[in-house]
């Protein structure tokens, strides 16, 4: 089509070329070069060819230079009769490796742009088609843009070399950091051990019967996210209004009785205290929005637009009875719609590539059980929630149930999946006055409960 139209894909030979001299005239700046650029950015097939080859070398060890290239190519069956010819053209064209960061961010450049006017035809495609209304086609292109900017892909077969070069880094960097989280931590260190912190496309569930403190402990982990992580937190909750939300934080960041704090009875030291903490959570990029009808692609859209997103809260799952457009779900089961609902949640987690924590409702099947710990099986309309779930946490509390036990505020937090790790009870304690959950003196007890 392009040649018809008369149009020529961005792209530069010299740039592309210029990179891969400089990995075979100085293979020092290889680890430099895979951290900028990836095989499916180079235009040229022999150029993609010939770094891919490279990588593939560098990530088993192996020497790297002309004769050790070729050898390589033959076994990957990508060698032609003119590869030899071809790699010292690619040494002699090359001016210095000094400035191959600077190449690479050419060969980048062109790629977005070729990446751009492929989106741009397919939702061209999609406008004129007419194949769906014009929010899910404004859907679409927004998901689209955002995956570019983020430098993502959105669907198709991605060549394992390419994969493991992104897997490499995040190992290279975990192994840097030593025993640093390697996802954002939820200020509740046993939970993070379980978890190994809030990994990045992670949907993880905040499960309990109502009362029992699933708001507190969400806002627990999106302050502690935002302080330690440096990076934005989106909160939307579908119950509570922003002025709520943000006395609990200010209750439980500065230690003042929540009931006290909204009647305004503070002592000289409570204010002073109430200041301190109000300079903390100002300090903070923590965005809230209480729209009660809120849709998990609202929810998306708004995210999209946040450069420096690095956690997302939505309170409650089950409130998003209007996630679909019009009567979309009219006609089904609140099991299915709910179902759906989570699905997109774990999507939406994947493609925005940072923990999306969400809370469910728990059912009452729990109340007729004589051990009133939450189980899978109780989440509420659950359907396959608890498959697309990453973690699900259930909370418990025995003075919940019994006011009259020896420790009403001792609490559990029940990790009842994990997909990257051990399951187990982990032990909080709750405490009222702040609506906040905080570390427990007790060991974590993995499968005890």
């Amino acid at each position: 089509m392009d040649e018809l139209l008369g149009r020529k894909a961005p792209y530069s030979r010299d740039a592309e070329q210029s990179i891969l001299g400089s990995m075979l005239i100085d293979p020092a700046c290889i680890p430099d070069v895979v951290n900028s650029v990836k095989g499916a950015e180079f235009y040229i097939d022999d150029n993609r060819d010939i770094f891919e080859t490279i990588f593939a070398m560098f990530s088993m060890g192996a020497k790297v230079d002309p004769v050790t290239v070729l050898d390589e190519m033959r076994t990957r069956g990508c060698l032609k009769e003119n590869s030899q010819q071809y790699l010292l053209e690619l040494m002699d064209v090359t001016p210095t490796a000094a400035h191959v960061l600077k190449y690479c961010e050419i060969v980048r450049d062109r790629a977005l742009l070729r990446a751009l006017g492929d989106s741009a035809t397919e939702i061209e495609e999609q406008v004129y088609q007419q194949n769906g209304q014009g929010q899910q086609v404004l859907e679409l292109a927004e998901r689209k843009i955002y995956a570019l900017r983020k430098q993502s892909v959105t669907g198709g077969l991605v060549p394992m070399t390419n994969v493991l070069q992104d897997v490499l880094s995040q190992i290279s960097q975990a192994a840097a950091g030593g025993s640093q989280l390697p996802g954002i931590s939820t200020g509740l260190a046993d939970i993070d051990e379980c978890l190994q912190g809030l990994g990045n496309g992670d949907f993880v569930l905040i499960a309990s019967r109502p009362g029992m403190g699933k708001t507190s402990i969400a806002l627990n982990i999106a302050v502690n996210a935002a302080k330690t992580s440096g990076k934005t937190v989106a909160i939307f909750s579908l119950e509570m209004s922003r002025q709520q939300l943000v006395q609990r934080m200010l209750s439980s960041e500065s230690h003042i009785d929540l009931y006290q704090l909204n009647q305004g009875r503070l002592n000289s030291d409570e204010w002073g205290k109430l200041a301190e903490a109000a300079g903390v959570l100002s300090k903070v990029d923590i965005r809230l929005d209480d729209n009660p009808t809120m849709t998990v692609a609202e929810m998306a859209a708004q995210c999209r637009r946040i450069e420096n997103l690095g956690l997302v809260v939505v309170d409650y799952l089950q409130l998003m009875q209007s996630a679909g457009s019009g009567n979309t779900w009219a006609n089904e089961s609140r099991t299915q719609a709910v179902s759906d609902i989570s699905r997109m949640m774990k999507v939406t987690a994947k493609e925005l590539g940072v923990p999306l924590v969400c809370m469910s409702q728990l059912s009452r099947a729990n109340e007729g059980r004589q051990n009133k710990r939450p189980m899978l099986s109780d989440l509420r309309e659950s359907g396959s929630i608890e498959q697309d779930a990453d973690a699900v946490i259930g909370l418990y509390r025995e003075g919940y149930y019994d006011r009259e036990c020896e420790d009403p505020n001792s609490a559990e937090a029940i990790i009842l999946k994990n997909r990257h790790g051990r399951v187990g009870t982990v032990y909080l304690r709750w405490l009222p006055e702040y609506t906040t959950y905080v570390n427990d003196d007790r060991r974590h007890d993995e499968d005890g409960y």
